[in-house]
C-alpha cells in the first residue's frame, strides 16, 4: 500500500485534506476514526467493511474517464476497511477530509455511482459532465465534492468563470482543491486564476496527477488539444452552500463547475 499526501491544511486549505492511496490486489486500506471523510474510488474494486459490518463490493471502474465511481462517506467516529480484489492494477482511492462544523455530519454510507447526480453542462467547446458525489442537499457537515470530466478533447470547464471566496447573498466563501487526471497521461492542461478585486492574474500548467489549491478568484481550466481532462473537486468552508459568483461579463453563458 502506498499513500501520498497531496493537500495538508495550510494557509490556502484550512479545511481540506487530501491523500491518494493505492493498494495492490489483496492489500488492505484501513481508514480509522478522524475528521469527516469522503473516500472516492478512482479505479479498481474492493470489499468494504464499514464500522465492522461487511458492506460488500464497491468500485469497479477501470479509470475516472469510464464513468462515475463509488464513494464512501465517513463521519468522524466511523471507520472503513477496503480490501483490494484481484483486479489487475489494484485499487486507487482519494481520501478527502475536513474538520466538522456546527452542522452535524451525516451517517456512514456508501454513495454508489447510481446515487450521484450526473449532468452535462455547457455546450460546444465548454461542454463537460459533472458528477456530484456529495452536494449541498446531501447529509454532511462541511464537505462538498464531485467530479468533472471533459466530454471532448481540448475543451474548457469551470466556465463561465466563477469564484466563491467572499461571503454575500450571492456567494459563499469556500476554499477548493482540484485533483487532475489527463488522457492521454502525457498531456497537460492550463489552470487559470484571476481576481478582479486585486488585479492578480496567474496560470499554471497542470499534468496528470497534479493537485491545485484555489483559495481565491475566478478559476477556469482548459485541456490541451487532443486530450481529455478530469478533475476531482473538493469544497469546504464556514458555510455548506453552493453559492458561486459568476464573472458578470460571461453570465449569459449560464453554466458552472
Amino acid at each position: 500500500m502506498k499513500t501520498t499526501s497531496l493537500v495538508r491544511g495550510d494557509e490556502h486549505t484550512k479545511y481540506i485534506w487530501l491523500d491518494l492511496t493505492s493498494a495492490d490486489p489483496g492489500e488492505t486500506i484501513a481508514i480509522g476514526p478522524g475528521e469527516e471523510r469522503l473516500v472516492v474510488i478512482l479505479s479498481g474494486r474492493a470489499n468494504l467493511t464499514l464500522d465492522g459490518q461487511d458492506s460488500g463490493a464497491v468500485g469497479g471502474r477501470a479509470d475516472v474517464f469510464e464513468g462515475p465511481g463509488d464513494a464512501v462517506y465517513l463521519p468522524p467516529a466511523s471507520s472503513a476497511v477496503l480490501v483490494a480484489d484481484q483486479t489487475p492494477g489494484g485499487l486507487t482511492v482519494a481520501v478527502i477530509a475536513a474538520p466538522v462544523s456546527d452542522l452535524a455530519p451525516g451517517a456512514a454510507r456508501v454513495i454508489g455511482a447510481s446515487d450521484q447526480r450526473v449532468a452535462v453542462v455547457g455546450t460546444g467547446s465548454w461542454a463537460r459532465t459533472v458528477r456530484t458525489i456529495l452536494g449541498p442537499d446531501d447529509a454532511a457537515s462541511r464537505l462538498l465534492a464531485g467530479e468533472t470530466v471533459h466530454i471532448d478533447t481540448g475543451t474548457w470547464s469551470s466556465f463561465p468563470p466563477h469564484r466563491h471566496d467572499r461571503d454575500s447573498d450571492d456567494e459563499a466563501k469556500l476554499e477548493e482543491v482540484y485533483y487532475y487526471r489527463i488522457d492521454p497521461a502525457d498531456g497537460f492542461a492550463v489552470q487559470l486564476r484571476y481576481d478582479t478585486d486585486t488585479g492578480r492574474e496567474d496560470l499554471r500548467m497542470v499534468r496528470d496527477g497534479d493537485t491545485a489549491a484555489i483559495p481565491a478568484g475566478f478559476h477556469p481550466v482548459v485541456a490541451a488539444p487532443g486530450h481529455r481532462l478530469y478533475y476531482l473537486w473538493i469544497l469546504a468552508g464556514e458555510h455548506r452552500a453552493m453559492r458561486v459568483f459568476i464573472d458578470p461579463r460571461y453570465r449569459w453563458l449560464n453554466a458552472t463547475r
